[in-house]
């Protein structure tokens, strides 16, 4: 009976807490306060909780002290990032589902990349693509929002040249870069297969970043733009009539498939679930996509990304560095596409307001209603958000295509 007793204690997460002892012990209690800070952000302010919920009590999960070779253990990060339990490169899916804990099965469909493309699904089942549609230049703002992907991009591999503790290459940098589309799935959906070591903290700043964008971007708007420009009341779009909503989604799989093979797992499935809204003769699928469907695969996702942030992944001046770099292409992001807007401004004479370029960024809708309250903090009368939609919706496409370039470039590597 003793001896049971004492087996029942010496498995206890208090006894595996103080077997670890010293550093690891310290690093398992600060990642378990840092899973409970995000938790107080998601739940009691409110910073994009459908997600950041679940990311952090994932870490909480996967950060509890545990007896080694426990069967209670949920989460082995190693069977996906070192190579000992590889075969040829590859992740051991046989073994992983014989002996594989909840989320580390789970974790599958972020690494074999299912669930970015299925939540891009449910996305373009909520997606109008009429103000694009109507309004085409807004395109070119989409893009023009892209411009801290590429320039963080560089920066990141500036940095590793010049800080050698810190070794990025240009998959980590693609990686790194990629936050700045404010698109949390794409940004999973490029690390998970270039830099998979870097997940954890790329998606805490990704989605971070997204919930921070009322606070983020009215000061860089309030920058690039005049008081007079910011006050410009733009036309009323044109309708945009169902045929054209039925054809767009069709043509735009078909480019980026042409040109950018890549970004069709994302932008082909943003378009199908566009077009089964779209065509309204597929109801039941459409309320399946964005509803049921959409918020399993939030859980799944944010649960098994957040589970990849332990202690020996997540502190290091790495993580540091991509908090920081995150920042900075979001910020230059917004920054690309205020730039773009002012000259849109200038050329035709004012008649488009420059703060629809901040909506470039791919964060649907948040962006498009920041640039409608600044606008209409300086004409309570200016109603931007539809126009802002424009942007926000071709940010959308533009993450995802920026994501298929550095694939097709670095992926393979």
């Amino acid at each position: 009976m003793i001896e049971s007793f004492a087996n029942f204690l010496g498995n206890t997460g208090a006894a595996a807490l103080f077997q670890n002892g010293g550093p690891d012990a310290i690093k398992t209690i600060i990642m378990l306060a840092i899973a409970c800070v995000l938790l107080y952000l998601a739940i009691v302010k409110k910073y994009e909780p459908l997600l950041l919920l679940p990311i952090a009590f994932g870490m909480l999960l996967s950060n509890l002290p545990m007896i080694k070779d426990s069967s209670a253990i949920m989460m082995h990060t190693e069977w996906f990032t070192d190579t000992q339990y590889m075969i040829d490169g590859h992740i051991n899916v046989g073994m992983i589902a014989r002996e594989g804990g909840l989320l580390d099965l789970l974790y599958l469909g972020v690494k074999l990349g299912i669930y970015p493309p299925l939540i891009f699904v449910g996305i373009g089942c909520m997606t109008d693509f009429g103000p694009l549609i109507a309004n085409p230049k807004s395109i070119l703002l989409g893009a023009a929002a892209q411009f801290g992907v590429f320039f963080t991009f560089i920066g990141a591999l500036v940095i590793s040249a010049l800080v050698p503790s810190i070794a990025w290459g240009v998959k980590e940098a693609a990686s790194i870069g990629i936050i700045g589309g404010a698109d949390g799935p794409t940004a999973i959906y490029v690390t998970k297969s270039l830099a998979p070591s870097l997940l954890p903290a790329i998606a805490v700043a990704a989605y971070s970043y997204m919930a921070l964008i009322p606070i983020i971007q009215p000061p860089f708007m309030k920058l690039l733009t005049t008081k007079k420009a910011r006050g410009v009341v733009m036309d009323q779009l044109r309708p945009v009539s169902k045929t054209e909503k039925i054809i767009f989604p069709i043509v735009v799989t078909l480019v980026v498939a042409f040109i950018i093979p890549d970004a069709v797992s994302l932008v082909g499935c943003l378009m199908l679930g566009n077009l089964l809204k779209e065509s309204g003769v597929c109801d039941r699928l459409v309320d399946t996509a964005q509803n049921a469907l959409m918020n399993i695969v939030t859980i799944f996702l944010g649960i098994t990304v957040g589970a990849t942030a332990t202690a020996s992944s997540f502190l290091s001046a790495s993580t540091l560095g991509i908090v920081a770099l995150g920042l900075v292409a979001f910020i230059f992001s917004t920054c690309g596409g205020l730039l773009l807007g002012d000259l849109m401004y200038v050329l035709t004479k004012g008649k488009v307001n420059p703060l629809i370029g901040s909506a470039g960024v791919s964060a649907v809708p948040m962006a498009a209603r920041v640039s409608q309250s600044v606008g209409q903090k300086e004409n309570p009368s200016n109603f931007l958000l539809m126009h802002a939609m424009g942007p926000n919706v071709a940010g959308v496409i533009g993450s995802a295509v920026a994501a298929g370039v550095f694939l097709s470039m670095f992926n393979g590597m």
